[in-house]
């Protein structure tokens, strides 16, 4: 077992610094770790630490100190202020406990006594065998363990005073890692607007032991996890970093969000977690060379997310667009080319096979047949399940973008499934798009989304979610020695 597992899938979790006072970090973090767990009905234990406690808080048992926390303990949470931590290190080392979340800040971020106190919680861990996540961060969440140490509230009072929600993401097959803590749990309120799903989320802060070197290769290895997240906003173990990108690529995509790329940018990591600053084009080609995909945005960052998430990756660039509107084609395929990507003329036999379909009536008889394939405003479920079907036969075409406008008639709510199952056969990556924020359009790509061909509301996020299809695949064929390579 890895020494990370019980982050993730503790038997036991003890709340060291449990609060009695609402909206206190160590009351929040209890109370969602105690709900959590009867809500979703999980078998781990869960007891507090408090040495002015008297009586149990939120029902939790509660203890005066972790020696006297019943039975072995995996995972404890630690939440006092900075001074006391370091001896509380010592005292869950010598208790046994090897896995340790420090959500306390106060640490290196904060200058030179603050580091020496980060220094000493180090030492201590390392005297007993230790794992430490942290300091300065929220921590961890998992929706398949129920495990959430992120001390956020999940519903907040608004307006009138009527309670709306904060959601966690649903569980899923994303694995999110993120040096900011903030930025971290803001992702997860993205997620869950976006319906994606979550398979492990790690906040790691300060990093003075478990960096994004030990948690890439972790999730490497996780079944749960079909795409990596990582925002970094520095990496101090340039050569190991990029091996366990390296290796997880070979496996599974690994997406990178790196802040800090101007001096400004730079200055305003290193005051937020002790980051250090690096030359972003050092970053850029060490993160090409590795075969992550590297964005610039959050939006993009989801964008590709989700693409990966969904679909294989591409074999290489040449795409077709399909459309039932000429102007969103022209605009994909605008997007596609300066992006690098290929919109190449069809074969002739594809071109063949169109031209019959066209004048037999298997799709409008005034349908533009080139590339992009424009069905028109006639156009119809049945229209576009054969063009795709024939546009992923085509030896010369790596991946499918279906720009399906609702908008036109014979266009139904049935057509995402209808089109997922061509895909699902075609073994190249589709994505789509409907243009629109209104409810139709929403639910549409809604549609699209859970039958597994991701969906975008612009037909650029749609080009650019393919790019990043065919990036991941030309990252897998530079890194494809290691495939078959075993892990040391």
């Amino acid at each position: 077992m890895s020494d990370l597992e019980r982050f993730f899938s503790p038997r036991s979790i003890a709340v060291i610094g449990a609060s009695r006072d609402p909206g206190s970090v160590g009351h929040e973090l209890l109370r969602i770790l105690a709900e959590n767990r009867l809500r979703g009905g999980f078998d781990w234990r869960l007891y507090a630490v408090n040495p002015r406690a008297d009586s149990d808080i939120l029902g939790v048992p509660t203890y005066r100190s972790v020696n006297e926390v019943p039975g072995d303990v995996d995972l404890g949470v630690i939440v006092t202020p900075a001074r006391y931590v370091p001896s509380i290190v010592e005292e869950c080392g010598l208790r046994g406990i090897k896995n340790l979340i420090v959500i306390s800040g106060g640490f290196a971020e904060v200058g030179e006594e603050g580091k020496r106190l980060q220094d000493a919680l180090i030492r201590a861990a390392r005297r007993r065998g230790m794992r430490i996540l942290g300091p300065n961060c929220v921590g961890v969440v998992v929706p398949r363990t129920g495990v959430d140490t992120a001390f956020l509230p999940v519903e907040k009072p608004f307006g009138d005073g009527s309670l709306e929600s904060l959601p966690r993401p649903p569980p899923g097959n994303i694995s999110l890692i993120s040096q900011s803590g903030a930025f971290g749990v803001a992702c997860l309120d993205y997620m869950a607007g976006e319906g994606l799903g979550l398979a492990k989320f790690v906040s790691y802060g300060n990093k003075a032991d478990v960096d994004e070197v030990d948690l890439i290769g972790y999730l490497a290895d996780d079944p749960e996890t079909r795409v990596i997240i990582v925002y970094a906003e520095s990496i101090e173990r340039g050569r190991e970093f990029l091996e366990a990108v390296r290796r997880a690529v070979a496996k599974k995509p690994v997406v990178v969000l790196k802040a800090g790329r101007t001096s400004a940018g730079a200055r305003a990591a290193s005051s937020h977690t002790a980051a250090l600053a690096g030359s972003d084009e050092v970053y850029e080609a060490a993160l090409r060379q590795a075969g992550a995909i590297r964005v610039y945005e959050v939006e993009e960052l989801f964008d590709a997310t989700k693409a990966l998430s969904m679909q294989p990756p591409a074999r290489g660039r040449r795409v077709a667009v399909l459309t039932d509107g000429g102007g969103a084609g022209v605009m994909a395929t605008d997007e596609l080319e300066s992006r690098g990507a290929s919109v190449p003329r069809l074969s002739g036999r594809t071109l063949a096979e169109l031209e019959r379909m066209r004048e037999e009536g298997e799709i409008p008889p005034i349908s533009g047949i080139s590339n992009p394939v424009d069905l028109t405003g006639s156009a119809t479920d049945e229209h576009f399940v054969r063009s795709l079907e024939v546009l992923l036969g085509d030896p010369g075409i790596d991946g499918v973008v279906v720009l399906a406008l609702h908008h036109v008639p014979g266009v139904t709510d049935e057509l995402p499934s209808k089109l997922a199952r061509v895909a699902a056969d075609g073994g190249k990556p589709v994505v789509a798009c409907d243009i629109g924020q209104g409810s139709y359009s929403v639910a549409f790509r809604d549609l699209f989304d859970r039958a597994g061909i991701p969906a975008y509301p612009t037909p650029e996020r749609a080009a650019r979610a393919m790019v990043h299809l065919i990036r991941y695949g030309e990252a897998l064929a530079r890194v494809s020695p290691l495939r078959s390579s075993p892990t040391p």
